[in-house]
């Protein structure tokens, strides 16, 4: 059985995931590159899931188990909708993520993963490891083998005062620059802000403008 540290090293293998927090919102990305060692698997690979109007997950690591995790996620939601009568929170929505990985951890999921969105109009981002440790981000933060040079971009345009229109220009070039530096992350850019307007997926000729 290969030790903790070589299991967060493969999980951060194959792909760039980004969060950011705004004034108005939150904003999540991510490349559409599925890879299996050297080869290229799929280039229209889903990363950003919708869970609610209010909240939304990106997934990195193993296709399987992050797509089983989407569905518990989106399955626990409903459910909480039916007794709460409202949308889980960010908060919630890790709380349960964490339980559930925790108590796998003996054979962990192949997962990184970051839940984003609004607590009550309070823009909110959790990271998520391996092993159901979860940090609250007060600013943005990446997973996947592309986040060190996506990192270093953020760092150097973040500003406390951005809004999700800018923030998402931001992360389409943070994403395009991952791409050039990382063969695991690639074929294209998918990109959602959260607000008190909902959850909004930007078009690729969207994306493309932002890009260039």
């Amino acid at each position: 059985m290969m030790n903790y540290e070589e299991f967060a090293d493969k999980v951060r293998h194959g792909t760039t995931t980004i969060a950011l927090i705004c004034t108005d919102g939150v904003v999540m990305g991510a490349d559409v590159r599925a890879t299996y060692s050297t080869y290229i698997s799929s280039s229209e690979a889903i990363k950003v899931h919708k869970i609610d109007n209010n909240l939304g997950m990106t997934i990195a690591g193993g296709v399987g188990d992050a797509e089983y995790l989407v569905k518990v996620l989106k399955m626990q939601n409903e459910l909480y909708k039916m007794d709460e009568g409202r949308s889980m929170s960010p908060k919630n929505a890790t709380s349960i993520m964490s339980l559930i990985m925790q108590e796998n951890k003996m054979y962990p999921y192949y997962v990184e993963l970051i839940i984003g969105g609004l607590n009550k109009g309070v823009p909110e981002i959790y990271s998520i490891d391996p092993v159901g440790g979860n940090i609250k981000e007060s600013r943005f933060t990446s997973t996947g083998s592309g986040s060190i040079a996506a990192t270093g971009y953020m760092e150097s345009v973040y500003t406390d005062e951005m809004q999700t229109q800018d923030a998402a220009k931001h992360i389409a070039k943070a994403l395009k620059i991952a791409m050039k530096r990382d063969s695991a992350t690639g074929d294209g850019i998918k990109i959602v802000s959260i607000t008190k307007k909902g959850y909004r997926e930007y078009t690729k000729e969207e994306i493309e403008k932002m890009i260039k």
